[in-house]
């Protein structure tokens, strides 16, 4: 069990880089030995997950496949894309499916309007919870102790110049997103880009997801968010809602 979770880790650190790796990078990032590091290495490189070059070790298109059996595997991408599509198609901006997982959001579905953003996301990508829309409504829906376990751990960044930092800011807007049942995030994960979101409820008053659309700061105003794309998206989420409680009952 102990060498799956170093060789999984491993094979995290080479998502998390934009580049090649060396052995000697690996094992200084994983915190191992150069030697692990290169067993751990040849492993993933044998099973087909990683490739090497004059620049380094890089990660190969089998990883797809890990990715490819969670989105096969769960009704939830399924169920929700027909109505984000309509959802992008109504407001003519880009609409998202969020989970969240540790520290992170995850998208798991995103559909593309005709006026691209510049931000690249696409689905797999992962972003701090604490900086979105998506992660506010997500965080907002964890038990208190859940929340205050994962805000101890905490050590935020500043992405751009409207990013909040301080726990206590985080958690009074944790605690908004909790009382209005969405959230609108202003620049705060990328300069020019603003988010809207809203939970997605599972049974028993569970969230399951989040559902957001994100725009152009340039192009759509906060007040026409809330005013226009707000009640839009609220019943995207209730539609996705009310498929996946009927896929799951049949």
């Amino acid at each position: 069990m102990e060498a799956l979770v170093r060789g999984l880790s491993v094979l995290k650190i080479f998502s998390s880089q934009d580049r090649p790796l060396s052995v000697t990078e690996v094992a200084d990032l994983a915190g191992i030995t150069r030697t692990a590091a290169r067993r751990f290495i040849l492993t993933l490189e044998y099973l087909g997950y990683l490739s090497f070059d004059a620049a380094g070790y890089s990660l190969r298109p089998a990883v797809l496949e890990i990715g490819d059996a969670y989105l096969l595997s769960h009704r939830l991408p399924g169920v929700a894309h027909p109505h984000l599509a309509a959802l992008a198609q109504d407001v003519g901006e880009t609409a998202s499916l969020t989970v969240l997982h540790n520290d992170r959001v995850y998208y798991i579905d995103r559909v593309h309007a005709e006026r691209v953003l510049t931000v690249n996301i696409i689905v797999g990508t992962s972003v701090p919870a604490y900086a979105t829309a998506t992660g506010r409504v997500l965080l907002a829906a964890l038990a208190e102790e859940e929340l205050e376990a994962y805000l101890s751990a905490l050590v935020p960044e500043s992405l751009t110049a409207s990013t909040a930092i301080d726990l206590d800011d985080i958690r009074g807007r944790v605690a908004r997103a909790r009382e209005q049942g969405w959230y609108l995030a202003d620049q705060e994960l990328t300069e020019g880009l603003r988010s809207i979101a809203v939970p997605v409820p599972g049974p028993e008053g569970t969230v399951v997801a989040a559902v957001n659309v994100s725009a152009h700061a340039t192009r759509v105003s906060a007040e026409a968010m809330r005013q226009s794309i707000l009640p839009r998206l609220q019943k995207c989420a209730a539609l996705v809602a009310e498929d996946l409680a009927s896929s799951e009952a049949g």
